[in-house]
């Protein structure tokens, strides 16, 4: 791997636990999983040689990075019913259907009932 792959590699690894501790900060079971989960995938592509692939692969971390980054929310608990949302500055805010107004269910797919679906399968 030429140095230049291999310091994005290193660079992208560094903004996923950056992104990884502002995202999670306060939840330790959050903050565990995802620094074993980053750990592990990286170690198991430790040994691609393809640069190619390579370059492929930051590209992935890059977009698991954004998606993290601008999708994920805390939500915490304040009283019973109560729940207080941690949404950053990053935080992709999308239009919502105000409530109480129709929607137009033609956009959405057609889903099949559980009980339409074959037994065993």
């Amino acid at each position: 791997m030429s140095n230049n792959l291999r310091r994005e590699a290193l660079s992208v690894f560094k903004q996923l636990h950056r992104t990884r501790l502002k995202t999670f900060r306060g939840d330790e079971q959050g903050l565990q999983f995802t620094r074993q989960k980053i750990n592990d995938e990286f170690r198991k592509n430790r040994d691609v040689a393809n640069e190619a692939s390579i370059q492929e692969l930051i590209k992935f971390a890059k977009e698991v990075e954004n998606e993290v980054r601008t999708t994920v929310i805390q939500v915490v608990e304040k009283a019973p019913g109560k729940f207080e949302a941690k949404i950053t500055p990053d935080t992709a805010m999308l239009d919502n259907v105000p409530f109480g107004q129709p929607v137009d269910k033609s956009q959405f797919r057609k889903a099949r009932k559980c009980s339409d679906i074959p037994k065993g399968k």
